[in-house]
């Protein structure tokens, strides 16, 4: 299980551009439908807990599904299957960018590489909103979340600290009324 975590991962880790946030349309292809580590609702967890640990959210995502996986062993061996590639190409770009930094082929790629990103970060959030079940009614929230982030500057932190309350309160208030409601 180790090795197919730490190659899966290197895969991941190798193939996507983009970041974190890029990785998770292949992650879950990989993880959840492909080899079926993993159950839909488990992976959409570990990401939900990876948007809120502290680092590197592709390093977090990794180490958490090898941890349910496999445990430590696991998980470091999936932590270390994403980061390797970053870890070779920086040091390649590192070594020969400064040569090639001007050079209008360089600069026309990472500009015609931006508009893939954005697609590539839409596609797992409309996913994961169906997976969520965010529906009409209570798509307000991560509305209003982007909102106050984006126009009003208000941080992050904040933002899960209210939501985090608030799906306390909801689950213990009304969670156990629509509990008790459907016992009668």
């Amino acid at each position: 299980m180790k090795k197919q975590l730490f190659i899966t991962f290197l895969k991941i880790g190798g193939f996507t551009l983009g970041g974190g946030a890029a990785m998770v349309p292949m992650m879950q292809r990989e993880i959840v439908d492909r080899n079926h580590w993993l159950t839909k609702e488990e992976f959409l967890d570990i990401y939900a807990v990876s948007q809120a640990t502290p680092g590197i959210f592709a390093v977090d995502m990794a180490s958490h599904i090898g941890y349910k996986c496999g445990g430590l062993k696991a998980s470091i061996c999936a932590a270390l299957g994403v980061v390797t590639p970053s870890i070779v190409i920086i040091l390649a770009i590192a070594i020969i960018f400064s040569q090639f930094q001007d050079n209008p082929w360089v600069e026309a790629f990472f500009k015609s590489v931006r508009p893939a990103v954005v697609a590539l970060l839409a596609v797992p959030i409309f996913s994961m909103a169906r997976s969520a079940r965010i529906t009409w009614t209570n798509c307000w929230i991560p509305v209003l979340s982007t909102v106050l982030i984006w126009l009003c500057g208000v941080s992050p932190a904040w933002i899960i600290l209210v939501a985090g309350v608030g799906g306390y309160v909801y689950g213990r208030c009304i969670g156990r009324k629509d509990k008790n409601t459907d016992s009668q």
